[in-house]
């Protein structure tokens, strides 16, 4: 137990979203972490297999997936020397989507590094087993990269406690109250915590943080995605092969581990939780790779969900709660929280601290009113 903790920012959740807020907010106070778990990034981060496309997401996501990129290809110390890796991207035009094609390659080719369409020939090159009459068209995506989550988060976390900040695990928020003007107060599992400011950064939890708070919610639904570990070819080396996916994203594999990860893609709306891989799941994205590709799948090696959490316009929600000084919401960061992380979590500092906030949103490319809680309207949770 912690007893009775004092600090300057309070931060809601350990996961990615959390720890790279409040690695940037130490910068100007003593940070109190707290995470509901026994474990740091249990439920998303975690259970992530992140990839930075600067290809995904709507102009909101894009800007801070781009104004992140510096962070990843060029850490700073404490991060270890590289945290991506190259793995560019097929897109495929399963036969019949080929309107939906045009609209991504167009999209695509608007990119800091545009997209370009390929041919069979080169497809086969970057990877063999495609049938070749599955798909009509495709499209390489090739600045995309692979993120080495768990030494992003640690190097979060450990930059935290370099400067002096607490990471308390096992704290499950309890009550969440303002004391006066001045103090928000959280008593926990762990003890007690206070400090002028609250930062929701609690992934699928934040709307109910933010209930027990009397704050206004901001409609979060947590949705499950389902991946599963399967073998390459037998005697193939999988290692460079880019991801593939189709443009009506049903399915991806990538490798991973030295086989492929699979996905169906899905995104099942359920209560906040430990979620599983469902069976059905995992049958429709072998179903679908076996369909698409000449790779027989005898076997699962593992298979597991993770929960990715959004609100109605699939934007992040970034800003101070109206009406409520001194809450803050970092949350609803979808499938972008781990490429986004560096810029969100800056911005949302720099929010919380009032420091450089202009200049900030200005670098990024982003209106405030994009990002800010308040656009929203109150929907009860799942």
């Amino acid at each position: 137990m912690f007893g009775r903790m004092v600090g300057d920012f309070l931060v809601l959740g350990g996961g990615i979203a959390g720890a790279s807020a409040g690695y940037f907010l130490a910068r100007s106070g003593k940070v109190l972490l707290l995470e509901r778990e026994v474990a740091l990034g249990y439920h998303s981060t975690g259970r992530s297999a992140a990839l930075f496309s600067e290809y995904y997401g709507g102009a909101a996501v894009r800007a801070l997936t781009a104004a992140s990129r510096s962070f990843f290809t060029a850490p700073p110390a404490g991060f270890g020397a590289s945290v991506v890796r190259a793995r560019p991207v097929v897109a495929l035009c399963p036969v019949g989507s080929e309107e939906r094609f045009a609209a991504v390659l167009a999209d695509g080719r608007t990119a800091p590094t545009p997209v370009r369409e390929i041919g069979p020939a080169e497809l086969q090159q970057l990877c063999p087993i495609v049938r070749p009459h599955w798909y009509s068209r495709a499209m390489l995506k090739p600045a995309t990269m692979d993120i080495d989550v768990h030494a992003v988060h640690q190097g979060f976390v450990r930059g935290i406690r370099a400067r002096g900040g607490e990471v308390v695990t096992s704290a499950r928020v309890r009550e969440l109250s303002r004391q006066g003007d001045h103090l928000w107060r959280a008593i926990t599992d762990r003890g007690e915590f206070l400090a002028p400011v609250v930062l929701n950064a609690a992934g699928a939890w934040a709307d109910e943080l933010a209930g027990l708070a009397d704050v206004r919610r901001i409609g979060l639904v947590p949705k499950r995605r389902t991946a599963a570990l399967v073998a390459g070819p037998p005697g193939v080396s999988v290692a460079d092969w880019p991801m593939v996916a189709d443009v009506t994203e049903t399915f991806y594999f990538k490798p991973e581990s030295g086989g492929l990860l699979a996905s169906p893609m899905d995104e099942t709306p359920v209560p906040a939780g430990d979620v599983r891989p469902d069976d059905l799941d995992v049958a429709v994205a072998v179903e679908r790779i076996e369909a698409c590709t000449t790779l027989v799948i005898r076997h699962i090696r593992t298979a597991w969900a993770g929960l990715r959490s959004s609100v109605a316009d699939d934007v992040p929600v970034i800003g101070e709660a109206p009406g409520t000084p001194g809450f803050f919401w970092l949350a609803a960061l979808g499938g972008y929280g781990i490429q986004t992380a560096p810029a969100a979590g800056r911005l949302a500092a720099d929010l919380v601290t009032s420091a450089r906030t202009r200049d900030s949103y200005l670098a990024i490319g982003i209106d405030p009113a994009e990002l800010a809680p308040g656009r929203l309207e109150s929907e009860p949770a799942i």
